[in-house]
């Protein structure tokens, strides 16, 4: 088991490391997404869909965000679109210390995804300038691993910060780590000038290229933030259904949460190992696709039992596993270099679409109709996205566009 674990590892460019230390800092503060939603109702006292309104303008904050990163992206040195991203986030946050308004957190809420987003078309350049073929899956999957570690540390501590020293809390150390990721990331990541060659040049001229015309890509694209739109329930809805419904306090609620990020440091990094070779991805993420509907089937008829919430977070955890660093790989690996910014962009819209689209579905139907009618609505949605991943397969295995 330690010799897999070891070769997971083996083969990665230091540069790559110091990008997964980087994710890990600044994702180990993220709280806000998980539990925004939860102050906002529980000690604001807006209403669940209030407090979806202004979830989703985060999701819209990380469409624009994304498509100014991949525009940037192209032009500029990638390591600067990094650090400004990270400073202005982070200084954005700040702003949660006294903003309690539902417009004031709406403008934040928005800001903060716009910077924060900004980042990730960036950072997808430089996974691919630091990684090769033999180790582009690995590579994702190590910076994976460290957000999800983050995400480990964060939500576990961030519930326990939330319940006894108070939500304001969250928001202030979240700006710290985000300003401490933004340091390292510019004490030790070499910049390297990003030369734009006459050849690249006429390829971002070159209409032809451009990711907009890639209808399969497009495709790829759109069944990504569909099933992005149910995953992020994860962060939207679910908390508010084990808060209203089953009635867990926030530590018990940052503890399943921190579960999830466990269990992708620990499975993902040797599973990829074992499967980044094969070339056939796409069943790697009809697989994780199609866990979705059974992950919400358990929580529609759990009851409200933690023995239920326990099997939803590990059976999402195995479908973020087979789905998201199969997703990306595909998105590295299609563009020509000189686009690579425009396609990692359009990846990042699609989630961030999802995130504009999770909170007005999940919370939106949970609101009006109740948790049971969300959850019907989600199992069918999943599916049919499965069923679109199949035939997206299809198209790839024959070079259909």
């Amino acid at each position: 088991m330690l010799n897999l674990y070891r070769q997971s590892f083996s083969n990665l460019q230091r540069n790559i490391w110091i990008l997964a230390i980087v994710m890990f800092i600044n994702r180990s503060g993220s709280m806000v997404l998980l539990f925004t939603s939860l102050y906002m109702t529980n000690v604001l006292h807006f209403s669940i869909g209030n407090a979806g309104t202004v979830m989703s303008l985060y999701g819209i904050g990380s469409v624009l965000g994304s498509y100014a990163g991949g525009w940037l992206t192209d032009r500029k040195n990638y390591f600067d679109i990094m650090v400004l991203s990270l400073v202005i986030s982070g200084l954005v946050l700040l702003n949660l210390l006294w903003v309690t308004s539902i417009v004031g957190l709406g403008i934040v809420i928005f800001l903060y995804a716009f910077a924060a987003d900004m980042f990730r078309p960036a950072n997808s350049k430089a996974i691919a300038v630091y990684s090769d073929s033999t180790n582009r899956t690995r590579s994702v999957s190590l910076v994976r691993l460290a957000i999800n570690l983050g995400f480990t540390v964060g939500p576990a501590a961030g519930g326990f910060i939330a319940m006894y020293l108070g939500y304001k809390w969250l928001f202030l150390i979240d700006a710290i780590t985000t300003f401490g990721a933004a340091v390292l990331l510019y004490l030790y990541l070499p910049r390297k000038e990003s030369p734009h060659s006459s050849q690249s040049s006429e390829v971002l001229n070159d209409s032809s290229t451009s990711a907009y015309r890639d209808r399969r890509y497009l495709l790829f694209i759109f069944l990504v933030a569909f099933y992005g739109t149910c995953f992020f329930q994860i962060f939207a809805s679910i908390p508010q259904y084990f808060s209203k419904i089953c009635h867990y306090n926030e530590d018990v609620i940052g503890l399943l949460m921190a579960l999830n990020g466990l269990l992708v440091v620990l499975i993902e990094m040797p599973l990829i190992l074992k499967l980044e070779k094969s070339k056939k991805i796409f069943h790697f993420i009809i697989v994780g696709t199609f866990l979705l509907p059974l992950c919400f089937l358990m929580l529609q008829y759990g009851k409200g039992w933690m023995i239920w919430a326990i099997f939803y977070t590990v059976t999402i955890t195995l479908s973020e596993i087979f789905a998201m660093p199969f997703m990306m790989n595909y998105a590295l690996s299609r563009p020509p270099k000189e686009r690579q910014g425009q396609y990692s962009a359009l990846y990042s819209i699609s989630f961030g679409i999802a995130n504009i689209a999770a909170p007005v579905i999940g919370l939106g139907i949970a609101n009006h109709y109740g948790f049971h009618s969300m959850f019907s609505i989600l199992i069918a949605l999943s599916t049919l996205t499965g069923i679109g991943f199949i035939g997206l397969a299809k198209r790839e295995a024959i070079g259909k566009d």
